[in-house]
């Protein structure tokens, strides 16, 4: 909860996942969304658990992801291919500070991610892709999920579904650390991973 102020701004008012559409375009109009995406985080923190994580480098937000069981995001069963699977937890969004893309930052959130989940018995991260992104948006753009390792399980022109399971993003050790390498130096991605709630995960580049 504490980092949760640290969002990019529109993503910290947004509640697009965290609400039916009916709901969500109500909250919106009366400028309530940022109570009801804290009132969501707190409630899925307590509930379940760690549902988000945040990747600073040298002091500044560069990165994050959000994630969570599909019955704690009503707007998943609103996509063309739905259900996600009952074995799975839903990847909601993936963002990557433009000024960071390109050095493996969104490949390190998605294993954090994965590391942790596997500690709590989960077999597999799905997500629903935009094959048509151009700009960002509440929902990833599916050439994201698939350079970090997702599959397509149900096709679609728009919004596939996709699915990583996490035995194959837990062999990603040698091309993480290599990212992190080009990126950070010698940081090892345990030392720049410390799962806690709404994991903030500190970075500091090489000088």
């Amino acid at each position: 909860m504490d980092t949760l102020e640290e969002l990019p701004r529109k993503c910290r008012s947004c509640v697009h996942w965290e609400l039916d559409p009916i709901a969500g375009e109500r909250s919106c109009a009366n400028g309530t969304a940022d109570l009801a995406k804290e009132s969501w985080v707190s409630q899925t923190l307590l509930e379940w658990g760690s549902c988000g994580k945040l990747a600073y480098v040298d002091g500044l937000p560069a990165g994050y992801v959000m994630y969570a069981p599909p019955a704690y995001v009503p707007r998943s069963m609103a996509f063309p291919t739905s259900p996600v699977s009952p074995d799975a937890v839903l990847l909601t969004t993936a963002h990557v500070v433009p000024s960071f893309a390109g050095a493996g930052l969104g490949r390190m959130l998605v294993q954090g991610v994965a590391r942790e989940l596997t500690k709590r018995g989960v077999k597999a991260i799905e997500a629903f892709g935009d094959a048509k992104w151009e700009q960002p948006e509440c929902v990833a753009p599916v050439d994201f999920f698939l350079s970090v390792g997702f599959k397509t399980v149900r096709p679609h022109p728009r919004y596939p579904r996709l699915r990583l399971e996490l035995r194959t993003a837990l062999g990603w050790k040698s091309d993480v650390e290599y990212a992190l390498e080009k990126l950070l130096g010698t940081m090892s991605p345990e030392q720049a991973l410390r799962p806690t709630q709404f994991t903030r995960t500190e970075l500091a580049p090489r000088r």
